[in-house]
């Protein structure tokens, strides 16, 4: 198994596509998905990522302050989950520390859902 990291410019970029095969077959359009079906490691803008329930539901400020510390001392140790539906990426607590940090992109992994998906994830 090989991860991978692509880093793309924090702007101007509308939409992507990536694919990629080792066993020789035509590559076919599966962003947020392995060979094997597990989530794919990409560097993301943090432009292109939302938080899902931003006007009703807010994180924890505390949570955020600490992972801002933590990554500005130590940086960002394990990718960010991120579940992309239908085009749009969400995160929640360590993108918003990213936002805040002024950082213009964040490593995540991402994982391909449904917005009955991200429902599910939001309860």
């Amino acid at each position: 198994m090989a991860n991978f990291v692509l880093r793309l410019p924090a702007t101007s970029c509308r939409s992507f596509s990536i694919s990629a095969s080792s066993n020789g077959a035509a590559p076919g359009n599966d962003i947020g998905k392995s060979q094997n079906g597990g989530p794919v490691i990409l560097e993301l803008p943090l432009n292109k990522i939302r938080r899902p329930l931003l006007r009703t539901r807010a994180n924890d400020p505390n949570k955020v302050q600490e992972l801002m510390d933590s990554i500005k001392q130590i940086g960002l140790q394990v990718p960010i989950d991120v579940l992309e539906v239908d085009g749009v990426y969400y995160g929640c607590h360590r993108y918003e520390a990213h936002q805040r940090l002024g950082l213009p992109t964040i490593r995540c992994k991402v994982r391909r859902g449904t917005k009955e998906t991200l429902r599910h994830h939001l309860r």
